[in-house]
């Protein structure tokens, strides 16, 4: 009986899950963003956006895989199904609260491989930071090669560029102190807190310490290259889109992505960031408006669906554990 009541509570939760956030999405939308979802859902090229989501799957298996190497390294060898699962799950759980993800991911590994938490989470932060410099890498490329227009778009709302460079050089610095601090310093917190998190440490150094690094580093960058890729082929899609320029393109997925980054994957934002790039090189809101929605919904809507999938597999798979 408690094993029907669990296997019952196993579909049906995820499903709750799944029509919560899909209710709350649509009711923080308006009239007017509902009517111009309809619009781009109407006109889009639905085989673009089939690619897309595609592609966007080969990215999340390329993390999937990238991770097993880190996890390797630790001395673990976990199935890659429940590393493919357990990163869709993540990208479904970050619906609801940003990062979120990224602890079920660890301790989802941690029931179904029995992998310490604190060591799976260690490399899933050292995955995160990995990501950063090379987002970072992108913004940089983007700001060299966009940079009169960005600096026009700063003068437009009042914003200094020198205050800019002056907040991220502070941020700069105090990331150095911190980490030196926590290199070196021999402070009573500093040692009990490297104690406690011995495990997580452990997990972020495999980056620097494991022998197939190089694998790695190739899965890092084509993870990115096959996000950017989703959205370049997206823009096709519509024909409004479909004449955008590369450099532009590469804009727009910046600042997307730094949308969905600093959201629940991109909730309300995502539209709205690429409404606003768009603008700069003379789109129209309302096309930028609906190209966002499209993009963000298509998305959305696999990330939702492949989680609640991945969801149910993962004790099906591992029903003998």
């Amino acid at each position: 009986m408690k094993n029907q009541l669990r296997k019952w509570l196993t579909l049906i939760i995820p499903l709750l899950i799944g029509i919560t956030i899909v209710y709350y999405q649509y009711t923080t939308l308006t009239f007017e963003e509902i009517e111009k979802i309809k619009v781009s859902f109407q006109k889009a090229n639905y085989l673009y956006v089939f690619i897309s989501l595609i592609i966007a799957m080969i990215g999340h298996w390329s993390r999937a895989y990238r991770w097993k190497f880190a996890l390797n390294h630790l001395g673990y060898y976990p199935k890659f199904y429940n590393n493919f699962l357990t990163v869709l799950v993540s990208y479904f759980v970050n619906l609801t609260v940003p990062r979120s993800g990224e602890i079920s991911r660890a301790a989802l590994i941690k029931k179904y491989e029995e992998i310490p938490f604190d060591k799976a989470f260690g490399t899933i932060v050292a995955e995160r930071i990995v990501d950063l410099l090379i987002f970072l890498l992108f913004v940089i490329i983007g700001v060299v090669f966009q940079f009169e227009t960005l600096h026009q778009f700063l003068i437009t709302k009042t914003i200094s560029f020198q205050s800019i460079i002056l907040f991220s050089i502070a941020l700069f610095i105090l990331g150095v102190v911190f980490l030196l601090i926590w290199i070196y310093a021999e402070w009573k917190i500093i040692v009990k807190l490297k104690k406690k998190f011995e495990g997580l440490i452990q997990g972020m150094r495999t980056v620097l310490e494991m022998k197939n690094k190089w694998y790695y580093l190739f899965h890092s960058f084509f993870i990115w290259f096959c996000y950017l890729a989703m959205f370049y082929v997206a823009v096709f899609a519509l024909q409004e889109t479909s004449v955008i320029s590369f450099d532009i393109i590469i804009m727009g997925f910046i600042f997307g992505s730094l949308a969905i980054g600093f959201s629940n994957g991109g909730l309300g934002a995502y539209p709205v960031s690429i409404a606003l790039l768009f603008s700069l090189y003379g789109i129209s809101n309302d096309i930028g408006t609906a190209f966002g929605w499209l993009v963000w919904t298509s998305q959305t809507v696999l990330t939702i669906f492949s989680g609640i999938l991945s969801f149910l597999l993962l004790p099906i798979l591992n029903r003998n554990k």
